[in-house]
């Protein structure tokens, strides 16, 4: 039996075939530990692992040894935050600027901080879902620790403008500024330019975003003045990845992590240009409908679509599309209890259109997708 279009992107992609194939080498041929450094097995396996890490660095032009490997970006998230705690109780600086419409990964282990002591400011996005720059830079204050702000969004794939902050944070004149970490997670190998900015300090990425395995991501921690940002370790039990991320490393999956990264950044254009032709042809044959589209469209990763229908409710459209099309009301990471998206909330939306929108998501790689006749099912229930 044919399945349907996957439209669930923003969740999960597939592995790349050239992808799969080094992985299954690094598990079933070369399966040595980067950690053992007496026998050609583990040599083999770290000299991947290093690859792996200068493949990721040049995509940031960052150096290798500012790649940290991590299970994915919700602990990178974790890392970059949490992992800044302790510097912040030593400095005094105990307050944080982010976003409402960020991921749980960043606004739960946020919350966590305020626990203990530290203060949070959410700035909120206006009603397409975009921050402004000026708004976040406004909120630092002399004892802002972090500004943590999203590069595009999970659910409405609404780019925030992170090179202006960054500029704005340097142009502060403070070497010892706040530290300012991305969550690149949706962007990293489609808007990767931003990411360069030398004023980011912390950037997680997510593997399975980008056509390589689920299980494994990676935390930039760049230098500034030639010192690292002050992070401590959450786990405790080995030296690896500059003693921040304990445990044996997953070579395979950092080895498809690194070949994926090289991939999204040598195809980025071409695979830009594909799904910005898949959005077109949804956008009109939907627009017979008047449908509420979510984000500025100059503005919004090409393979995010966040779009409601008046009327209808997403839970009622997922079922009756179900044999045509898989899509999403939102983010797969946050629960697996339904319940109303935090990010269209915040940007104020009535809760009609909140509880209507439902998020389509493709790639490159996504073939032809019956657009009309998913139109049509639409039609038919409103």
């Amino acid at each position: 039996m044919a399945r349907v279009p996957y439209l669930d992107c923003a969740a999960t992609t597939q592995v790349d075939p050239r992808v799969a194939e080094l992985v299954m080498r690094f598990m079933v041929e070369e399966f040595g530990n980067a950690g053992s450094r007496t026998h050609t097995y583990g040599a083999a396996a770290q000299r991947e692992v290093n690859s792996a890490r200068e493949r990721i660095a040049a995509t940031l032009a960052a150096s290798p040894e500012e790649i940290i490997f991590t299970s994915g970006a919700t602990e990178s998230d974790n890392l970059a935050i949490l992992g800044l705690a302790e510097a912040g109780l030593e400095s005094g600086r105990r307050h944080i600027v982010t976003t409402a419409i960020e991921h749980k990964a960043v606004l739960e282990p946020v919350e966590h901080l305020k626990t203990r002591g530290f203060d949070a400011t959410l700035v909120c996005p206006d009603r397409l879902g975009h921050v402004a720059a000026g708004e976040v830079l406004g909120a630092v204050r002399p004892d802002t620790l972090l500004v943590s702000v999203m590069h595009a969004n999970n659910e409405t794939g609404a780019l925030q403008p992170v090179d202006a902050i960054a500029e704005g944070l340097a142009n502060l004149g403070d070497g010892d500024g706040p530290y300012f970490h991305v969550d690149a997670a949706q962007s990293y190998g489609k808007e990767t330019g931003e990411l360069r900015n030398t004023r980011i300090d912390l950037i997680s990425i997510s593997g399975h975003k980008v056509f390589a395995p689920k299980g494994v991501g990676a935390l930039l921690a760049r230098r500034r003045r030639g010192r690292r940002p002050p992070l401590r370790p959450l786990m405790h039990g080995g030296g690896q990845e500059r003693g921040l991320r304990p445990g044996t490393l997953p070579v395979p999956l950092i080895a498809g992590l690194g070949l994926a990264a090289e991939l999204a950044e040598a195809e980025r254009a071409e695979r830009a240009r594909a799904c910005r032709r898949i959005r077109a042809a949804a956008l009109e044959a939907f627009a017979p409908l008047a449908p509420v589209v979510h984000a500025d469209p100059s503005r919004v990763l090409p393979n995010i679509l966040s779009i409601a229908f008046p009327g209808l409710d997403a839970e009622a459209l997922m079922v009756a599309l179900k044999d045509m099309a898989a899509v999403s009301n939102g983010s797969a990471c946050t629960s697996e209890r339904y319940s109303l998206s935090h990010v269209l909330e915040a940007m104020g939306l009535p809760s009609e259109i909140v509880s209507g929108t439902v998020r389509m998501s493709w790639s490159h790689a996504t073939p032809a997708v019956p657009w009309e006749r998913i139109a049509d099912a639409i039609g038919l229930m409103a």
